[in-house]
């Protein structure tokens, strides 16, 4: 039953991949107790959150694997044209979210990468909050290669599409930034509440996670840990039971933290969410970023600190995660200086940033509909698209 007295916000969040719903439960605890939240996620996301939170399910613009697990150009424009087009031009999706919003009637719309949550918001005149990991390489200067500052205004051009203008933008990483300009603000990294209810422990497995959507790749690792001579507890792929020393072991929220803050060290993509919890819990890394900027980057800035260090999979072999092995010791003697929770400094730019732009004197209008006309918006809420 919706609150008389608190005022309300849509919370759109990127269903890829599960760092963008590990990064909203950091902060939805807070904002639960001042504003009437609704989350639109899809895949997931959706999944993640729907059993804590009133969520809407809602497409995803997701890459497509090759055979080999490798991105497919082909297979990611073909999968994801008709979700590109509605966006441009307005189709079933977009008119969706609109009578979500409608309905809903929040006072302004906070989005983690989520694109139709943005659209839609900046045709109905809401206000937008954009918080996420990958403005910070869009939104402030990060040291890197020509080769990927290149490759970075390509990319930014795809994601300023997707965020279209919105009116603040809040950034959340491991490691810091210099914003290129005022309405940025740069936040630590996002744990989520549990992380806090598992003390840091020193175990003798090694945990590995890598997105099912790798699995190919992730086999070509696999060969290797299965002649390591320790436990290894294996997250991402469908398949539960042991296979020798691997122990492949199902997503779940508690178990997976708990197996984390035990463990040894960690062998993983490049992902930031799963990078600042190794860090919070001491946990050196051992990368093997997606075919994506932000990952590289991620991977390096490990690397650079000393924390840890990166390779492709097809350079991976037992020697070289034994010599990871040995170096776990002086990788975690660097890593306390490195931890930081950015969820206060967050939750405060959130709850500023959006009392600032809902009350703010000279906030255009908004182009909701009346009360009395927004009964079919209403009515699809209740709705999943597909």
């Amino acid at each position: 039953m919706r609150s008389p007295t608190k005022p309300r916000i849509a919370y759109g969040i990127n269903g890829y991949g599960r760092g963008h719903a590990t990064r909203a439960r950091g902060v939805l605890p807070a904002l639960s107790e001042r504003y009437e939240i609704l989350i639109l996620a899809g895949d997931e996301a959706y999944e993640a959150l729907r059993d804590d939170y009133r969520c809407i399910r809602i497409p995803v613009l997701r890459y497509v694997s090759r055979p080999d697990g490798r991105r497919s150009v082909r297979r990611t424009l073909v999968r994801n044209t008709p979700g590109m087009l509605d966006l441009l031009w307005g189709g079933p999706t977009t008119d969706f979210v609109r009578g979500v919003l409608e309905g809903f009637r929040p006072s302004a719309i906070v989005s983690d990468s989520e694109p139709w949550t943005h659209r839609a918001g900046r045709e109905l005149g809401l206000p937008r909050v954009s918080f996420d990991h990958y403005g910070i390489l869009v939104h402030c200067r990060i040291p890197m290669p020509r080769r990927d500052r290149l490759l970075l205004r390509l990319e930014s051009i795809m994601y300023r599409w997707m965020v279209p203008s919105p009116d603040r933008e809040i950034v959340a990483a491991f490691f810091d930034g210099e914003p290129r300009h005022d309405d940025v603000t740069v936040v630590g990294p996002i744990l989520r509440p549990e992380v806090h209810e598992f003390p840091a422990t020193s175990g003798d497995h090694l945990l590995v996670y890598f997105q099912p959507r790798t699995v190919k790749v992730l086999e070509t690792v696999l060969d290797a840990l299965r002649r390591l001579p320790l436990p290894v507890h294996v997250y991402g792929p469908s398949r539960t039971g042991r296979d020798g020393n691997l122990h492949f072991r199902p997503i779940g929220n508690r178990r997976f933290l708990a197996d984390l803050a035990s463990s040894r060290a960690v062998v993983s993509s490049a992902g930031n969410q799963l990078i600042s919890e190794s860090i919070h819990y001491g946990k050196p890394l051992f990368l093997l970023p997606e075919e994506a900027l932000e990952q590289r980057l991620n991977a390096q800035i490990v690397s650079r600190w000393g924390i840890g260090e990166w390779s492709t999979p097809d350079r991976v072999d037992p020697e070289a995660l034994m010599r990871f092995l040995i170096r776990t010791n002086l990788y975690a003697s660097r890593i306390p200086e490195r931890r930081r929770n950015g969820v206060p400094e967050a939750v405060r730019a959130l709850l500023e940033t959006i009392e600032d732009l809902r009350t703010r004197p000279d906030r255009p209008p908004t182009r909701l509909l009346p009360r009395s006309s927004v009964n079919a918006g209403s009515r699809r809420e209740s709705f999943h698209a597909s």
